[in-house]
């Protein structure tokens, strides 16, 4: 039972008020997908691999005090000698239900943790969707995106230069 005593107790939010950081994922959604074959029919005979372009972007919005979007851009362009297999564009959405996060943890998980529980079912479409349009499934490799963030943050660190911490940003 927490007291006077005890450092955390604050007799405002009331007996039982959670005061411990939540996150919660309240829906996933696909915001724009496109698959071209500027070259069909003609492409499906070509001989050998098309080579594979892959980007990814991460964009992060604050929709309201505890409501946050994380939308991963995914774009997809394979090209042969020939011309151009197909492309992919994938703009694939995660509404974030986000309290208690303090402000230094809360950019991290946006464009960090948040994309990587986004990634596997955007994964999963850009595979249904190549494999839509008549080719094998393309399946993306995994990304660490924790690890794409804490590079982001040295190299933006760096060209601060001056040791303070630097805001890291996506855009999708």
């Amino acid at each position: 039972m927490a007291d006077e005593t005890d450092p955390s107790f604050d007799p405002a939010l009331g007996n039982g008020a959670d005061t411990a950081p939540q996150v919660g994922i309240l829906s996933q959604y696909v915001k724009d997908l496109s698959f071209e074959t500027p070259n069909a029919p003609a492409v499906y005979q070509w001989q050998g691999q098309p080579q594979i372009d892959v980007q990814v972007n991460i964009g992060a919005s604050q929709l309201a005090d505890d409501l946050h979007e994380v939308v991963l851009r995914i774009e997809i362009a394979a090209k042969a000698q020939e011309g151009t297999a197909f492309q992919v564009e994938l703009l694939f959405g995660g509404l974030f239900a986000i309290r208690n996060v303090p402000e230094e943890q809360l950019q991290p998980f946006l464009l960090a943790e948040a994309p990587r529980l986004l990634f596997p079912f955007a994964r999963r479409i850009v595979a249904d969707a190549v494999s839509d349009g008549g080719f094998p499934p393309l399946l993306l490799d995994p990304i660490d995106f924790g690890a794409l963030y804490m590079q982001r943050a040295a190299q933006a660190q760096a060209e601060l230069g001056d040791g303070q911490a630097p805001q890291v940003t996506g855009q999708a």
